[in-house]
């Protein structure tokens, strides 16, 4: 993509979000610097203040890919992974590329073996500041 889509956190993920990055040494964690480079370009909103269709940590989110096959990730801490399919931790590239995008908007994600492919956000299904679970 030519220019990345502007990308809004909310307080408490960036808080929690910089406290993972802190404890991670870089060399063990090759995309350290491009997940605080998204940090730092993000508008921080306080939890209750979010729109209700952008992407926060524990989200759930519904995808179309270009060949029109749907699927759904939630979006978790890396404490959170338990090995299921339906999550991606936001210390993988693409996790942290979907952390405070919105509804309708596009990005490019690695396809295995090599190469990207176009996938839209069609809906977040789930997020819990909408649900009204400011403190997670």
């Amino acid at each position: 993509m030519d220019k990345r889509p502007e990308i809004i956190l909310t307080s408490l993920d960036l808080h929690r979000l910089e406290t993972i990055l802190d404890a991670l040494p870089a060399e063990t964690f090759p995309g350290k610097k491009e997940l605080r480079a998204e940090l730092d370009r993000a508008e921080v909103v306080e939890p209750q203040d979010v729109p209700s269709d952008v992407v926060t940590m524990n989200s759930k989110v519904r995808f179309v890919l270009e060949s029109g096959e749907e699927f759904c990730l939630t979006l978790v801490y890396p404490q959170d992974i338990d090995g299921s399919t339906e999550r991606i931790s936001i210390l993988a590239p693409v996790g942290s590329a979907l952390l405070g995008l919105s509804a309708g908007e596009q990005i490019e994600w690695p396809r295995p073996g090599g190469g990207v492919m176009k996938v839209r956000l069609v809906e977040v299904v789930y997020q819990p500041e909408r649900a009204g679970e400011f403190r997670r």
